[in-house]
């Protein structure tokens, strides 16, 4: 673990020069990869390097909000606010620099974090997570360049950590003390965790098919599950029915730090490969915070001075049983239409239609990626062929993006010699159900 002197100095480290990335998951690196908020509040160095935070601006029509009040959605048209910085290339080179020294985890970007407040940060050693080379399974498809961010090492065992662990920690800041959210699954579990960490009360309301794991870990962290029959839609529904005075929403993109969390992804991917980006990056997407968030990170860098004016093309994945985003990209249209009758067996992608959407859609488009669908067959086929020849347990929404491979290849998109960039959202461990349908 990398240990910081009260000016954020290196003064001593073990797991020395690891960045995250790393040829096979060494379990070796993985307390490099975690901090404790004990720890990071006792070395100073928040304190030293303030937020750089400036306002709230709508993505839609660019209404500038403030900051310092408790928000959720643009006044004027009721979509995402984003977080926005003051930022520019003198300050950068100081802040780049600064960084490499710092402990690994999402909070060595702190002055690209929103928190103003020591105090108010609630972590639980979240982010930082290995770049995995995926040697075998690349030289079995003919991929040289095949890389995986593996976010099942996150606190709750997903990356859904990173998005709460802020989300929380500006709720916390701005006043919000009972928080509330829909989510199919892991985002619950998240909020759960980080709620009781900070000490607030958590509602969590889900569809009652939710894999166990989620439900019973909620309960765990003690919040006041609800389950509700349908989609993650009909939850929200319930929800909103029953909330009641002083609970604030922390739904996708229905607050705006959530996302900030998410970018973090794309700050580590450019650092883990020495400031370069890949040529393409494949994220399984169903409300798509991550894919937002990255696009997001890579426009602060290169205002920053740190990464040039080149974006690796972004390619959505969801399931054949529910693909609102695939359907309105190949149609050419601007939002997408509600997923009537959503099923898959991957949880995390049965959103019949991301709050978002618009904003997912313009920045796949502008990156000149794509969407692409894939069968749950093609899942469970993708969890036991990795699992097998790289060791590595995939989630179901994180096992969608392999078969997307292929298909690309298919299309002529990609070839061997593209750099490539796929995700695993959270630990297999997660979905015994899952893996008992892969007949092990």
């Amino acid at each position: 673990m990398i240990i910081l002197s009260n000016d954020g100095s290196n003064i001593g480290k073990t797991g020395a020069n690891c960045k995250g990335e790393m040829e096979r998951p060494l379990l070796g690196c993985l307390p490099c990869c975690k901090l404790f908020r004990d720890e990071h509040r006792g070395n100073g160095f928040l304190k030293s390097f303030p937020s750089l935070l400036s306002h709230l601006e709508c993505s839609e029509c660019g209404k500038r909000h403030e900051h310092s009040l408790l928000q959720t959605v643009c006044r004027e048209c009721g979509r995402s606010l984003l977080a926005r910085y003051t930022l520019d290339r003198e300050r950068g080179d100081d802040l780049r620099s600064r960084v490499a020294g710092r402990q690994a985890n999402l909070w060595r970007y702190r002055e690209l974090l929103p928190v103003a407040k020591d105090e108010h940060v609630v972590s639980l050693g979240e982010g930082f997570t290995p770049l995995v080379r995926l040697k075998k399974y690349g030289s079995a498809h003919g991929f040289s360049k095949l890389w995986l961010k593996e976010e099942g090492v996150n606190p709750t065992g997903s990356f859904k950590a990173r998005g709460l662990c802020l989300a929380v920690s500006m709720a916390l800041e701005l006043g919000a003390r009972d928080l509330c959210v829909p989510s199919a699954g892991n985002a619950g579990g998240a909020l759960a965790a980080y709620a009781a960490a900070a000490g607030v009360p958590a509602h969590v309301y889900m569809p009652e098919d939710t894999p166990q794991i989620n439900i019973l870990e909620c309960r765990a962290y003690g919040a006041d599950v609800h389950l509700v029959r349908g989609l993650i839609s009909d939850a929200a529904h319930q929800m909103n029915r029953d909330r009641k005075e002083g609970w604030f929403d922390i739904s996708t993109l229905k607050e705006p730090y959530r996302v900030e969390g998410k970018k973090t992804l794309g700050f580590e991917i450019a650092e883990q490969l020495d400031w370069k980006l890949p040529e393409v990056i494949i994220y399984p997407t169903g409300g798509g915070t991550g894919l937002i968030g990255m696009w997001k990170a890579f426009n602060e860098m290169e205002e920053l001075g740190w990464i040039g004016p080149e974006r690796p093309m972004m390619v959505a994945v969801q399931s054949s049983g529910c693909a609102p985003i695939v359907k309105a990209y190949d149609s050419g249209a601007e939002s997408s239409d509600f997923w009537e009758g959503a099923s898959t067996l991957a949880s995390g992608l049965r959103v019949p239609k991301a709050f978002a959407d618009k904003l997912i859609l313009r920045i796949l488009r502008e990156s000149g990626g794509c969407a692409i669908a894939v069968t749950d067959s093609e899942i469970l086929t993708a969890i036991k062929e990795v699992a097998a020849l790289e060791g590595i347990l995939l989630c179901p929404e994180g096992a969608a993006t392999i078969p997307a491979l292929v298909e690309l290849v298919r299309r002529g998109v990609i070839d061997g010699d593209t750099s490539l960039v796929v995700f695993n959202t959270g630990s297999g461990l997660k979905y015994p159900e899952v893996l008992a349908q892969i007949g092990l």
